[in-house]
């Protein structure tokens, strides 16, 4: 595996499960994979699960770990081919993507989207020059329009926490008094999409339309009573409007009801369904305080499956070397 970004990438999907429930039965197993090996994982953004979630599976791995904060420990970097560079920014990534893969084994990537500009944040513009141009194997620690990684750990948790075969999953927007990107509900959908034993609902604002791409076959349900009735998992998130029915509004938040708020009455409506958030959520504006201290809550576990998604990834690609 050369590059992680999509559910595609990571091959059958029922033997990335298995391996996943293999390594957390034993995290070590594969130790030997990454000695004298190193990741660099390198980011353009801040993160607390991903970074420490990322290191751990490496150390697991047997890898040593560098860590670059763009932002905080580098010269600013330019992203944009044919400027003039007499700002504040002082190194192009053309140069420093080599530089960096000079030191390290694997790359990973942490780099969200700008929100003002869909063509550039759609086509990856980022990623895809660390692919391009590092000589090494890379991994989306998330992007400007995927995390692939959280979506993994989202897909081992519905699998350790399901009651039936077939569960009723919804993704539901939620405000939130920022505009956020994309990337987490794109690929929660494409990797639910991916899983055969799935029922997927999609409920959201109208306008708040996600790419086709990653929606698929999924059912969207603008009532999000209906969406919710009889449903398993609720996996709350918002997302600032994608742009895909009015290109102008992209980026934008064009609806603030705090109706999809989700709380005690909403969880009523569903089969004892249990709650689902990435992590880091603004309580009582995405959720309830009452809905996720609940014994039904899984984002800490939920959580504590991105460890199990990494290494997957990471070993994979080790043995790719």
């Amino acid at each position: 595996m050369k590059s992680f970004i999509n559910v595609q990438d990571i091959g059958p999907l029922d033997k990335a499960m298995a391996e996943a429930f293999e390594i957390k039965n034993d995290r070590f197993k594969y130790q030997h994979l990454g000695r004298n090996k190193t990741l660099m994982m390198i980011f353009f953004n801040n993160s607390l699960r991903t970074r420490l979630s990322t290191q751990k599976a490496a150390m697991n791995l047997g890898m040593n770990v560098i860590v670059l904060d763009v932002n905080a420990g580098a010269w600013k970097l330019e992203t944009e081919r044919g400027v003039i560079m007499d700002g504040d920014k002082s190194e192009h990534l053309l140069e420093a993507i080599p530089v960096m893969g000079c030191y390290c084994d694997l790359i990973g990537v942490r780099s969200f989207a700008g929100l003002t500009d869909r063509e550039y944040d759609y086509a990856e513009t980022v990623l895809q020059q660390f692919i391009k141009y590092s000589g090494r194997p890379v991994f989306a620690m998330e992007t400007a329009t995927v995390h692939p990684l959280q979506a993994f750990a989202d897909l081992i948790t519905i699998e350790e926490h399901k009651t039936v075969e077939r569960p009723k999953v919804v993704l539901t927007w939620a405000p939130h008094c920022r505009a956020l990107p994309q990337a987490v509900p794109n690929s929660f959908a494409q990797w639910m999409n991916a899983a055969p034993d799935v029922d997927l609902v999609i409920t959201h604002p109208e306008g708040y339309e996600l790419d086709p791409q990653f929606v698929g076959d999924a059912r969207v349900e603008y009532d999000q009573k209906k969406a919710f009735e009889g449903a398993d998992f609720i996996y709350a998130k918002n997302w600032s409007n994608p742009g895909v029915t009015n290109a102008a509004d992209y980026g934008k938040i064009t609806c603030e009801d705090r109706s999809w708020t989700v709380d005690t009455e909403h969880m009523s409506w569903t089969n004892n369904g249990k709650f689902m958030h990435c992590l880091p959520v603004r309580r009582n504006l995405i959720v309830t305080d009452d809905v996720i201290e609940s014994p039904n809550s899984l984002v800490i576990p939920e959580a504590a499956n991105r460890e199990i998604s990494c290494s997957v990834v990471i070993k994979r690609m080790l043995e790719a070397l």
